[in-house]
């Protein structure tokens, strides 16, 4: 009897600290064993890399986007120097604010400061229009010229550019041109291509708020 008594408190205690063990390992255990599975629930394994994307990602970008100045990761175009001059007998104007880019076989004017800011905007996104211009091309001769135009966001995914069908432009200060209309779906910066026949050509805008 004596020997029990000595031994209890030591069995007692051995007791305890097992039951503690148990509960707190069991504890942890099934906290983990719920993440996956909640997470889980919403993914579909057999889904591409794209799918994983959440479709608000863009516009959580797009809120960031605060200033109108580009910054420096923005490769914005800029002025040639020389200044282009178009060939005779165009007397194109850009417009205060713009300059012109390019070449004899295609060229187009963009903003001075490489940036778009408060265009309007519609369920398609910012709006703008683009004049293009190219030696020989004439207003009344191709009033649908076959001029493709194509633009993508450099700084991060986005739908691509919304771009009209080209059509025909004529006034005494900016000649025959071309004219295509653009809507961004984001804020943000862009790379615009035109290419029309054998020429090819491109440019950089940051379009903000």
């Amino acid at each position: 009897m004596q020997r029990w008594y000595l031994y209890s408190p030591i069995v007692i205690l051995a007791l305890l600290l097992v039951a503690c063990n148990a509960y707190g390992d069991s504890q942890p255990v099934g906290a983990l064993a719920a993440q996956p599975s909640a997470i889980a629930q919403d993914i579909d394994p057999t889904a591409s890399p794209e799918a994983f994307i959440k479709p608000t990602a863009t516009a959580a970008i797009d809120s960031t986007i605060v200033s109108n100045n580009p910054p420096d990761t923005c490769p914005i175009t800029a002025p040639p120097n020389p200044p282009l001059t178009p060939p005779s007998p165009y007397l194109v104007s850009p417009g205060a604010g713009y300059f012109l880019y390019g070449t004899d076989a295609l060229w187009t004017a963009v903003p001075g400061n490489g940036v778009w800011s408060a265009l309007p905007h519609n369920p398609e996104g910012y709006t703008q229009k683009v004049f293009w211009w190219r030696q020989g091309y004439s207003w009344t001769e191709e009033p649908e010229p076959q001029l493709t135009v194509t633009g993508r966001r450099l700084d991060a995914p986005a739908p691509p550019l919304n771009v009209s069908r080209a059509t025909n432009a004529f006034a005494e200060d900016i000649g025959s041109a071309m004219l295509v209309g653009v809507d961004f779906p984001t804020l943000g910066c862009w790379e615009i291509s035109g290419r029309y026949a054998d020429a090819e050509l491109s440019f950089v805008v940051w379009v903000a708020p």
